[in-house]
């Protein structure tokens, strides 16, 4: 690749680790995109034992790359994201995969579509994943920085997502129980 290119894509990615999401650290500052999208990636590494027959490195590429869009957009929190905003982010990751030379291009393309359609086990892991990771982080945060509608939200958000295998039913449970001890405890 082009070094000229190379270094315009260091520059989109470094945008991630500017973006804020809306949840917050532990130590009480929001957390960037790039965060929260490293921390997923770690958190698909340490399920492999717990799935053998995946390919757990597009897992992980999946964690690394599923919120590239917001490098674009922002972020904006899943109880106020529209259908436009998930096709605006969804069009700008299109125009900027086409942009990408061969072989980035098709394989990025494959991915992302695979992430979207969601069939495979790889696909399902990293949304689980990605679901429980913003559980977790704000089981981490101080419970000031919740919303109302979180505390309902702490206890749904992701159910669906980690339905699909005894680990990730196993990690929301538990992922609950935090919840329910940090809002007995406020």
């Amino acid at each position: 690749m082009d070094i000229n290119r190379y270094m315009e894509l260091l520059d989109r990615a470094e945008k991630l680790k500017n973006n804020t999401r809306h949840s917050w650290t532990s130590s009480g500052r929001h957390e960037s995109v790039a965060e929260h999208s490293w921390r997923l990636a770690f958190m698909a590494y340490f399920m492999k034992d717990e799935f053998p027959d995946v390919d757990i490195n597009k897992v992980i590429l999946m964690c690394i790359m599923h919120d590239f869009g917001e490098a674009f957009t922002g972020d904006i929190p899943a109880f106020d994201k529209t259908s436009d905003d998930e096709n605006t982010e969804e069009n700008v990751i299109k125009e900027w995969i086409d942009s990408l030379p061969e072989p980035y291009k098709a394989e990025l393309a494959d991915l992302f579509a695979e992430m979207k359609e969601r069939k495979t086990t790889e696909a399902k892991l990293y949304k689980a994943l990605d679901k429980m990771e913003a559980v977790i982080q704000h089981n981490e945060a101080d419970i000031s920085t919740w919303l109302p509608l979180e505390y309902n939200l702490q206890l749904t958000y992701g159910e669906k997502e980690t339905a699909f295998s005894e680990a990730t039913r196993n990690l929301k449970k538990r992922a609950n129980a935090d919840s329910l001890e940090k809002m007995k405890n406020r």
